[in-house]
């Protein structure tokens, strides 16, 4: 058996959540450099995960507050997985990453940290990218800051009309 031993992540776990669902007030503020919303779509929009796995996570988010594919018109589904697809070519672009890992949780049993609001997660994966820092000591070596992540790609969600 393989466990995934992700300690890094206890601080998102037992912080205070947020009333009101991250996915719905983010967006609806536009301020979407201050909240690392990368590109918006016309029903859906990519933002940086505070808590990412490795460099360049992102998830792609519907605007419309639901918890399952199935509450997708076939419209918004097409939208998001188009999205979802140039976020790939994106990813790859930015990080050059042997990699990526793209998957959703649906439902807290399935490991949903916010399961009311439907949202699908890139992770760029490289060999080795779990190193001895995450093995040993419980830290995750994130080496680029959320800022300069957010610039180079929106700078490509850009280049390609978002």
């Amino acid at each position: 058996m393989q466990v995934i031993y992700s300690p890094w992540r206890l601080k998102y776990i037992l912080s205070a959540k947020e009333k009101d669902c991250i996915f719905c007030v983010k967006p609806a503020e536009k301020k979407d450099k201050e909240h690392f919303i990368v590109a918006r779509s016309q029903m859906s929009f990519v933002i940086l995960n505070l808590f990412p796995y490795n460099n360049g996570h992102i998830m792609v988010v519907p605007n419309k507050h639901i918890a399952s594919l199935t509450d997708l018109s076939p419209e918004e589904l097409t939208d998001l997985f188009s999205l979802v697809r140039d976020s790939e070519i994106i990813l790859r672009k930015v990080y050059n990453p042997e990699g990526i890992n793209i998957g959703m949780n649906l439902g807290k049993a399935a490991g949903a940290g916010i399961d009311e609001h439907l949202h699908v997660h890139l992770v760029p994966r490289w060999s080795g990218d779990v190193n001895f820092m995450t093995s040993i000591n419980a830290v995750r070596v994130i080496p680029e800051s959320f800022e300069s992540a957010y610039e180079k790609l929106s700078v490509e969600y850009r280049n390609l009309g978002y």
